[in-house]
């Protein structure tokens, strides 16, 4: 049986003419007819080629694997207790599921304090607005989204190809601001091309940000973006702008030839990340100089030594934190290919950097806070994540749950604005501060006629809400009300791979350090 998806997908939006009569190994139709007119990815391929390669409507949709990975966190139950309380006084009359706390904190010197051990991860597309917003009401930490600039179209650079004018990001970043309680943060993602062209820099000079996150890559997407470009001006301004633009249409020839209309168009490429650990040091410090007051590493599931590598430049540099993002999680636009059958799947990534950091524990170096991200969406994921992860993963990463969260709060809260409300929500009241939960709690913190309110904000607050309340009651089931204390003997392993998964973690204090 194959673990793969077949040539069919939403992904690209083709079809399998034989959906129940398919080739297991190639994924193709098991009769190919003469008369197809080529529904599924092969045939589209012969229809657009190279553009194939990516999901289609990439400006409106999210993505996320199709790949059934043999295993992963359900492969665990979570365990439950009847006798003592860890962290908690051992008196049914005191101590209850409001008892176990979630907060936690990350930093070097200067200490982010976050009310649910989250961090919503890079977002620059759909409702980034309600997405920023919600994560300061529930006060954790969100990550503005790589290449973040280009999304403005007042952007302006310099006769060197820094940005100097990008209004977008004070936009973003009040988002948050506006309705931060001293918990969480907003976060800059930069990457290559980021790097190249000043943004970090020019946010920190401009804007009320503090803190800098360095992306390697991520679990869906290894490589740096590429994009069809099938304008010349806007090759020529893409490439006056700094970035990778082939062929060059500024070279002698290549404008002539593209208005001949001989069918060759453009490709924007990101630049790959090539660092070392001098470049790295270099760029934290300048960061740091500029007032970042926390640098943050995104990093996904490469070969274990590029894992250690990034683990041991963190430590070295006192990075805050590093996500680690793990096969099986969601996107905005990575190759369908490379999303389905790369990286490290997240349960597997969990024990990889847990091992390591057990490494770096041993040599007495400093330990940044770890998240791990991919396919966590609910409470019950969560907790096993954290469960597994223990004791260096502290963190999750959730991606597209806390996106459609937002996107479904603004659109139920524009339909019941125009009196369309959703037959099934009919039963929460008539109105949307009755239907929605937690919205007249969120009104009553905030100054709601100057600082209008979205209900896709509100979405989000409760979505996490939801989350942390689950995760109060499974660390309440377990007796244990500090995150510190949850471990791996909270998870019961159902399967014979699980079984052998927490065999090797039972081992890891006997394991050699990686030197010896």
């Amino acid at each position: 049986m194959s673990l793969s998806p077949k040539l069919s997908t939403p992904f690209t939006n083709t079809k399998l003419r034989t959906p129940d009569n398919i080739c297991d190994v190639s994924g193709m139709c098991s009769v190919c007819s003469d008369t197809c007119t080529g529904l599924c990815e092969i045939g589209l391929s012969a229809i657009r080629g190279s553009e194939v390669a990516y999901p289609y409507n990439t400006n409106n949709q999210q993505f996320a694997s199709e790949k059934k990975y043999p295993f992963d966190f359900s492969h665990f139950n979570i365990n439950g207790r009847v006798f003592g309380a860890v962290g908690a006084a051992e008196d049914a009359e005191q101590t209850n599921v409001h008892s176990a706390d979630i907060s936690c904190e990350i930093g070097y010197v200067n200490k982010i304090k976050l009310k649910a051990p989250i961090i919503l991860p890079a977002m620059v597309k759909l409702n980034w607005e309600d997405y920023y917003s919600g994560a300061a009401m529930a006060g954790v930490m969100v990550v503005i989204g790589e290449n973040a600039v280009t999304k403005d179209l007042d952007l302006k650079h310099d006769s060197n190809g820094k940005v100097v004018h990008a209004p977008i990001l004070g936009r973003m970043i009040d988002c948050f601001r506006r309705f931060e309680t001293g918990y969480g943060d907003i976060v800059l993602q930069v990457n290559a091309d980021d790097i190249v062209v000043g943004t970090a820099e020019y946010a920190l000079k401009n804007f009320e940000i503090k803190t800098i996150e360095i992306k390697f890559g991520q679990a869906a997407k290894g490589i740096q973006h590429v994009a069809p470009v099938y304008s010349y001006a806007e090759a020529v301004s893409l490439k006056n702008k700094g970035y990778l633009v082939f062929p060059n249409p500024m070279d002698e020839g290549v404008k002539e030839a593209f208005e001949s209309g001989n069918g060759f168009h453009f490709m924007q490429y990101g630049r790959l990340p090539m660092w070392n650990e001098t470049i790295l040091e270099e760029l934290i410090k300048k960061y740091r100089d500029l007032g970042a007051d926390n640098i943050l590493f995104k990093m996904a599931g490469y070969d274990v030594e590029d894992i250690r590598r990034v683990i041991q430049i963190a430590s070295k540099n006192k990075v805050a934190l590093i996500t680690f993002d793990g096969a099986g999680g969601g996107t905005g636009n990575s190759p369908c290919k490379m999303m389905n059958e790369w990286s490290h799947p997240t349960v597997d990534l969990e024990k990889i950097v847990n091992i390591m950091m057990k490494d770096m524990a041993k040599e007495g170096n400093w330990i940044p806070a770890i998240a791990i991200a991919g396919g966590i969406a609910m409470e019950d994921t969560m907790f096993k994540a954290i469960a597994l992860g223990a004791p260096y993963i502290n963190m999750v990463g959730i991606g597209r749950g806390a996106m459609a969260a937002a996107m479904s709060g603004k659109n139920v809260g524009a339909l019941i604005k125009e009196g369309k409300t959703p037959k099934t929500h009919l039963a929460f009241g008539d109105e949307a501060d009755t239907i929605f939960k937690d919205a007249k709690y969120i009104k009553s913190i905030y100054k709601t006629e100057d600082n209008p309110i979205s209900y896709g904000a509100i979405g989000l607050f409760s979505y996490i809400n939801r989350l942390s309340f689950g995760m109060k009651l499974f660390m309440t089931l377990n007796r244990k009300f500090s995150l510190k204390y949850i471990d791996q003997s909270d998870v019961i392993p159902l399967t014979k791979e699980a079984k052998e998964y927490l065999s090797d973690y039972r081992l890891l204090e006997s394991l050699p350090s990686h030197d010896s």
